[in-house]
């Protein structure tokens, strides 16, 4: 029996649930898997990774194999699509993402609001922001004055999500305090 038919013959019965036979198919299928994938990909790093995804797509789809049908090409239908996929997200990773050494931020942290933040507030909030706590005025330049995402910004700055919102909420309360004193 060739490999083909011994594979169909083992999802069949994995089909019918025998567990043991479904353990055989997937240890017999992984390193011809690797192979195909890896002569897709041409990424050895990126291969395991789609091979992984791949037995899991096998594993939600194993209802859809047809026993009277070849097994191969219903398998390698499954794997140029999670190459595919794996090929997508990376192009669209690229297109977003810079790597960290073209990132100004990434070398050096920086602690004072840029001159650009200070010519987008009046000389009055400036001096406000400027007087916040650190936590908070950080907190404050990069989500409302830099325009960073919650995660984004909690990771620069090292902190949870949760931790970044309470600073920036504490601050703009204060802010909101201090304004509010001026005008009387």
């Amino acid at each position: 029996m060739d490999s083909e038919a011994r594979f169909g013959a083992w999802m069949a019965a994995a089909q019918a649930g025998d567990a043991e036979a479904y353990e055989r198919l997937l240890g017999a299928l992984l390193p011809p898997l690797r192979a195909f994938v890896g002569m897709l990909l041409r990424d050895v790093d990126r291969t395991e990774d789609v091979v992984q995804q791949v037995l899991l797509q096998l594993h939600r789809a194993r209802h859809t194999y047809r026993p009277e049908q070849p097994f191969g090409p219903w398998l390698r239908t499954i794997a140029r699509h999670a190459a595919i996929d794996s090929v997508r997200r990376t192009a669209r990773r690229r297109g977003r993402e810079l790597p960290l050494a073209d990132v100004p931020e990434a070398q050096e942290p920086r602690h004072e609001p840029s001159v650009a933040q200070e010519d987008r507030l009046s000389p009055e909030l400036g001096r406000l922001v400027s007087k916040l706590p650190d936590a908070q005025r950080l907190a404050v330049e990069l989500f409302h004055l830099e325009g960073l995402s919650v995660a984004d910004a909690a990771t620069r700055l090292g902190v949870e999500p949760g931790a970044l919102k309470a600073r920036v909420h504490r601050g703009i309360r204060t802010l909101r305090t201090w304004l509010g004193e001026a005008e009387r």
